[in-house]
C-alpha cells in the first residue's frame, strides 16, 4: 500500500499540499494566460485532482529505481521518460476537458483560449513529477531509516536475550560444582551427612529445573530457592553459618531475574564464613522505593582473604546479568570494611499480578535462620 494512502489522515495532509499548487496554476491561467478568473478555476481544478493520483505513481518508480543500487543515467532515463510522458498524457487531458467546457455558453471558446497556455502547463506538469520524485525517493529512506533501526533493536533484543540465556546457564553449573565439591569431602568425614546433602542437592535442582525459560520470577519464590540452597549449606557448616533476613517492607508481586541472590549468598558463605574458624551472619535485606527495588547482602568475612574475591564468577555473572537485563537502569555496589563485606543491587521494580504468597519459612535443616516476612 502506498505510504501516502495509509492512514486517511496523511492523505488529507497530501491533498492539502496541492490546494497553494492548484492556487499557483489559477494565478498563471488567469493573470500571465489572459484566461478568466472562472475559466482557470473550472479547469485547473480538475486537472489538480486528476495530477495529484497521477503523482502517486512516482512511488513505484522509485521502488524500482533505487538511489543506491540504480545509476545516474539510469535514474536520470526513467524519471525524465516517465516525466515527459505523464506530463503529455496530463495535457491530453486538459485539452478534452477544456473542449468539454467550450460546449457549456458561460465557457464557449474556452479551447482556443486555453490553446496558448499549453506549453506552461506542461512545464509545470514536468516539474511536479520531478517534485513527487524528490518527495517519493525522501519518503523511503525514512523508511529504510525506520526499518534499521526496528531490526537493530531487534538484534539488541536478541543478543540481550542470548546473553541472559549464557549468563543464567552459568548459575547452575557453578553451583552444583562447589556442592559435589562438598559432599566429596563430606563422604569419608560423615556419610551421613553427604546423604542428607545430596537428597537436599536434588530437590535444590529439580526447583531450578524449569528458570532457564523464565526472564523473571517473584521473589517469594526466589528466597524459597535460596532457602533450599541453604539447608545444603547448613549441612555442611552447621552452626557456622547463619542468616538473617528483612524483607518486610517489599512486596511479594516483585519480579527479579531468577537465581540473582543465590551467587551472592553462596559467595558469601564459600569467601566469607567458610575462611572464619567461629563462623558468621549472612544477612540479606531489601526495601523498594519510588519505583526501584534496593537488595542488599552483607556478611562477616577475614579481611586477609578479602583479594581473592575480585573479579569471582558470581559477582561477575551478577554484574552482568543486571546489565543485561536493565541496562544503565540497575547498579551494584560492592564494598568492604570493617570485617563487613556487602553487596547492593538497585535496579527498577516489576510488579506481577499474582496471589498474595508470604515465601517459606527456611526448611529445618536450616534452624539458625531468621526468616523474613515479606509482606503484600
Amino acid at each position: 500500500m502506498h505510504p501516502l494512502l495509509t492512514p486517511i489522515n496523511r492523505y488529507g495532509l497530501y491533498l492539502l499540499a496541492w490546494t497553494p499548487l492548484a492556487g499557483i496554476l489559477i494565478y498563471l491561467m488567469a493573470v500571465p494566460g489572459k484566461l478568466g478568473w472562472l475559466d482557470a478555476a473550472v479547469l485547473i481544478v480538475p486537472l489538480c485532482l486528476i495530477y495529484q493520483f497521477v503523482c502517486l505513481s512516482a512511488w513505484y518508480t522509485c521502488r524500482a529505481t533505487p538511489l543506491q543500487g540504480s545509476s545516474f543515467l539510469r535514474l536520470r532515463f526513467s524519471h525524465l521518460a516517465a516525466a515527459v510522458i505523464i506530463s503529455f498524457l496530463w495535457i491530453q487531458v486538459a485539452r478534452l476537458l477544456a473542449y468539454a467546457l467550450s460546449e457549456f455558453p458561460s465557457f464557449q471558446g474556452l479551447s482556443e483560449r486555453f490553446a496558448p497556455q499549453i506549453p506552461v502547463l506542461f512545464g509545470v506538469g514536468f516539474l511536479l513529477y520531478l517534485l513527487s520524485v524528490a518527495t517519493h525517493y525522501v519518503i523511503l529512506a525514512i523508511e529504510d531509516s525506520r526499518r534499521a533501526e526496528a531490526r537493530a533493536m531487534e538484534t539488541s533484543i536478541l543478543a540481550r536475550d542470548a546473553e541472559l540465556k549464557a549468563l543464567k546457564a552459568q548459575v547452575n553449573p557453578h553451583f552444583l560444582f562447589n556442592s559435589l565439591n562438598s559432599i566429596s569431602a563430606l563422604t569419608s568425614l560423615d556419610p551421613k551427612k553427604a546423604r542428607e546433602m545430596c537428597i537436599l542437592l536434588a530437590e535444590f535442582l529439580r526447583m531450578t529445573l524449569g528458570l532457564g525459560e523464565k526472564t523473571n520470577v517473584p521473589i517469594s519464590e526466589e528466597l524459597s530457592l535460596l532457602h533450599h540452597y541453604l539447608a545444603i549449606e547448613k549441612v555442611r557448616f552447621g552452626a557456622r553459618l547463619q542468616m538473617e533476613e528483612n524483607l518486610q517492607s517489599l512486596s511479594s508481586s516483585i519480579q527479579l531475574p531468577p537465581l540473582l541472590l543465590q551467587p551472592l549468598v553462596e559467595n558469601a558463605i564459600t569467601h566469607g564464613i567458610a575462611n572464619l574458624p567461629e563462623g558468621g551472619i549472612v544477612r540479606l535485606s531489601g526495601y523498594s522505593s519510588h519505583g526501584r527495588v534496593v537488595l542488599a547482602i552483607e556478611n562477616t568475612f577475614d579481611p586477609d582473604t578479602a583479594p581473592s574475591r575480585k573479579g569471582g564468577l558470581g559477582l561477575k555473572n551478577v554484574r552482568n546479568r543486571l546489565e543485561a537485563r536493565y541496562g544503565k537502569d540497575a547498579t551494584m555496589r560492592v564494598s568492604a570494611e570493617n570485617a563487613n563485606f556487602k553487596v547492593e543491587l538497585s535496579f527498577p521494580a516489576d510488579t506481577a499480578e499474582a496471589p498474595t504468597k508470604t515465601p517459606a519459612a527456611l526448611p529445618a535443616a536450616v534452624p539458625n535462620a531468621v526468616p523474613s516476612k515479606v509482606q503484600s
